[in-house]
This record gives C-alpha cells, structure tokens and sequence, in this order.
C-alpha cells in the first residue's frame, strides 16, 4: 500500500528565538528533516506584543524552510504562550448511561471537552481555555480511576475531574495575526507544558514524581507530575532574557554584547569557577575611548542573584504543589537558560532534589539535523510530536523538486565567506597565571564581534529518483549498472565535498579558539612592567 509523503511544521514563537521544525512521514517512516532558530523581536513572554517586528524573523525562517525542503508551507502547529496562566479546577458527570455501558475513549474526550466549555470564565472576552488535563474518575462506586484505566470499564456513572488551564484571548488572536501576515495559518495551538514533558521525560520520572522547569528567554514555567499526570502548572515572567538584561545594565553594554558575553562566558556560582574566576574580560568599544574590564567572577555574580530570584519563585510553586514530598526523581530543567553552568548544582543545594538537564528523547529518526538535540529545540520537538500522535494533516505542499535530508539539491559546493560586521566591539581576556617557573607570553589581541557570524553551509547531496516508467522497465542490466555506479562515485564525491566542509568549518572555529586562549595574559605583570 503506498503512502502519501506529508510534512507537519511546528513553530516555537519564543521571547528570545524563533524556532521553525519540519518533519516528514512517509507511512510509518517519520523523520525531522529540518529544524532552525533566529532572534525574535516584537514577542514578550512567548506572547506577540508587535506583529511588524515579529514578522520579519519568522518570514525568514518559513523562506528558508521552503527553499531548503522545496516545499510551500501553508499551515502549522504552534505553541499557546507560558505566561500568564493560571490553573483550575472543573469536573464533569455522565448520569444514566445505562448498567453495562462499556465506557470509550470518545466518552472521555466529551466528557473533558465538556469541562472546558462548561468552567466561567471571568471574562469571556479577555480570558480562553488553553487546555485541560484529566486527573481522575470515577464510576460511582471507585474513585481516583485514571484515564487509561476507565476506558474499557462498564458503569451507569461517568465523573471526571481536570484541571483547567486560562491564558489570555488577546494572545491567540495575535498568534493568528502574525501567522497571517507571514503567509500561513495555524493548524493547531498547543498548551506546551504537556507536550514539550512528552519528549523529555521518562514514563518512570513521571509515575514516581518529578518537576520540569523550561527556563525560558521570557518566563520560567514548572510542571509537576505525580502517578503518570500533570498535577500542577505555575509561570513567572522572568527568564534569561532578564539575566541578559542585568549584564547590559551592570556593565553598560549593548544587549547584543551582554547576550554574546553571557552565552561565552556565563555561569552560576563564582565559588565553583576555580581558575575561571580569575579570568579578566577586556570589553573594547571602538566608539568610546574608555575600555571596560570585568572579572568572570564577577559576571558570575550578576548571572547568579538573578538565577537565585527565579529559582526561589519556582521552588516555592512547587511547594504550592503540595507534592514537594513526593518527587522521587527530583528535577528535570530544560530551555534555553538551562545550557547556563553550573545551574544543575545551584538548584540541587537550594532544593536538595536531585537534578538532571533535560534534553528531547530521540523518539522520532533525524535527531542528528543541527539544533534538535539542545534544550532550545525542546518545545518544537513537543509539537511536532503531539500533532503526530494526533494524526494532524499535513501543513505543506511538495513542490516536486527532490531533496535529500533537509538539503536542497545542487551541483556543486557553495564557497563559505564570512562578512566582518559593523560596529564591532571586541572581547579580549586576560588572565593571571601564578606559576614558580612563570615566563612571558606573547600578547595577542582578539576581537569578538558583537554578532557571531556563523556560515551556513549549502551542503550538496544528489541523489536521483528513479522513476517508475514504461521506459525505465525496458532499460538494460548493464545500463542500470552503469547509472549505479554513476550514482556511488557522484555520492562519494559529494560526501568527500561535505566532510571537506565540516573540517575546514571545525578548523576555523579550532583556530579561533586558539587564538582566544593564546590572548590569555598576566595583566599585573605588564601594568608592573610599564610601571618599572
């Protein structure tokens, strides 16, 4: 039986990035087959505040997706906004069904559907329904019966009860908007607390008690699930785009530079950094004949009280969980902000839990495309998961041209030329080297742009198709062998072209690394020497 090839598209419409996935199903053969992110604008706590600004980045993103897949993207699933959510509590009662009525999955959707429609809104204007999730049932005469367990069971009686999640209607509609104004529309909106669990936490974690922090550019939002079930759902507008904003104010820099600065050198706990602490920033601005230092140490500082004040809020949500107690396999933190070193320690000795960094399961093939296997990918990974699970249509239209692995097909391999930016601030660093048998070192000066550049490579794999034609079938063995061995040598030359690539890019960023270390210089000893 053949099978139509459709693509699903999911979009994380993030305060710090924009995030952009594809994946592909072909039957039961599913594969991400593309993934990026870009710096967003005009989007505050994952809710759209300015559509113009917003629009540019994600047009970008859905261009680049087209021209690299060759397909038109119509549709997608997004993500509903972290913050502001709060949660109740709602249930709902089937009376009269009938003695030995089996109890379906149908059942169990009417009845949740049921409890969504049937909560008051304080402002059915203001306010929507994000999404609800079941907690327990009953048949009347057994409580706190799960939904994999009533379903299949027989009784005259169906309750349930659920919690309810309300976000604000303003950004729904925003969501729309700024989809339309891109060109597409949303196949489907996701309350991601649950979505993005799915792909990052194990059954096992969730049946025994966990805590998932997402530590986001925006907000920070905690999920804790108790028996298999999201018990309990709490966010704060506060995230890493507030410790960003800290080292900019701290030290009087751009936000582009604070951000650069904090991705480079940014960790929690200066007491943990050993040597690292003695490290010097040397913050170089060509339009100002005054230079800025600053210690690692205390850059870790600032990181640090910011980090404590977020995470103080989260830990006392999940206090208000009333299941603090009972969370066996500690927490779970993922996000963006959760890449930041040392924040696994600094959580486990303000919490006591034991503390993991999540990162998405490889549950679907095509892990290995650039960016899917980071924190920041999470979210879209959930989406592009749930709307598998629910079978959703697909949300693009091939354009017939073939391509291979996410990779628009070419002749030949793009030459990789980088643009110096303008405005460029440097970075150099400076550190004491304390040593008996000390000797001077040759001081080198290294710039650090204020926007890493980063090429991107074309990488060039082709790969015909064979088609299916009365001509094909009439074509001889040793043609076919021909073109067979055509094909091998044309694809081991491409790999040959994309292993060329990847080296020289590792070598470059090899030798910029050099380059930096090499700057490393005793800034005492010299400021000792011009003295003498």
């Amino acid at each position: 039986m053949e099978h139509t090839e459709q693509h699903i598209v999911a979009i994380d419409l993030g305060t710090s990035k924009i995030a952009l996935g594809v994946i592909k199903v072909n039957g039961d053969d599913v594969q991400v087959v593309y993934y990026k992110e870009t710096a967003a604008a005009g989007i505050i706590n994952s809710g759209v505040s300015n559509m113009v600004q917003a629009c540019g980045p994600l047009q970008h993103l859905i261009k680049d997706a087209e021209e690299s897949l060759n397909i038109k993207i119509n549709q997608a699933v997004i993500g509903m906004p972290k913050y502001p959510i709060r949660q109740e509590a709602n249930s709902g009662k089937i009376l009269d069904r009938g003695e030995f009525t089996e109890i379906t999955q149908e059942d169990v959707d009417n009845l949740k559907r049921f409890a969504q429609e049937t909560y008051p809104l304080q402002s059915t204007e203001r306010e929507a329904i994000y999404g609800a999730v079941a907690q327990s049932f009953s048949d009347g005469e057994n409580f706190q019966i799960k939904e994999e367990d009533i379903v299949g069971m027989s009784s005259n009686t169906l309750e349930g009860h659920f919690k309810i999640f309300i976000g604000r209607r303003k950004e729904l509609i925003n969501a729309d908007s700024l989809l339309a104004k891109a060109g597409i529309s949303a196949r489907k909106k996701y309350f991601t607390a649950d979505t993005t669990a799915n792909v990052i936490l194990s059954e096992t974690e969730m049946e025994n008690g966990v805590a998932l922090i997402d530590f986001g550019g925006g907000s920070t939002s905690v999920a804790v699930y108790h028996d298999g079930i999201m018990r309990h759902y709490a966010s704060i507008p506060f995230g890493g785009k507030n410790i960003t904003h800290d080292i900019k104010s701290e030290l009087q820099i751009t936000e582009r530079l604070a951000e650069n600065i904090k991705m480079a050198f940014g960790a929690c706990m200066p007491e943990k950094l050993l040597n690292m602490s003695e490290k010097v920033l040397s913050i170089v601005d060509k339009n100002s004949t005054m230079n800025k230092k600053v210690s690692v140490k205390y850059l870790s500082e600032i990181i640090t009280a910011r980090v404590v004040e977020i995470l103080e809020a989260v830990l006392y949500e999940i206090q208000e969980s009333g299941l603090a107690e009972h969370l066996r396999c500690g927490i779970v933190v993922t996000g963006g902000a959760a890449r930041t070193a040392n924040l696994g320690i600094l959580i486990n000795e303000m919490s006591g839990y034991n503390v993991r960094i999540g990162y998405p399961k490889n549950d679907i093939a095509g892990y290995e495309v650039d960016g899917t296997h980071e924190t920041s990918a999470t979210t879209v990974l959930g989406l592009v998961n749930a709307a598998l699970k629910e079978e959703t249509a697909t949300c693009a239209v091939d354009t017939g041209i073939p391509y291979q692995d996410g990779v628009s097909v070419e002749t030949e391999p793009q030459t990789v030329e980088e643009e110096k930016p303008e405005d460029v601030e440097e970075v150099a660093v400076d550190q004491e080297v304390s040593d008996e048998n000390t000797h001077e070192e040759e001081v080198h000066e290294e710039e650090v742009s204020e926007e890493e550049q980063t090429a991107e490579e074309d990488v060039t794999e082709a790969e015909s198709e064979e088609e299916a034609t009365e001509e094909a079938e009439t074509e001889t063995e040793e043609t076919e062998e021909a073109e067979e061995q055509a094909e091998e040598v044309k694809e081991k030359k491409d790999r040959w072209r994309f292993l060329k690539v990847v080296w020289g890019k590792a070598q470059s960023i090899g030798a910029n690394i050099n380059k930096i270390i090499d700057g490393i210089t005793d800034d005492e000893e010299d400021e000792e020497e011009s003295e003498d």
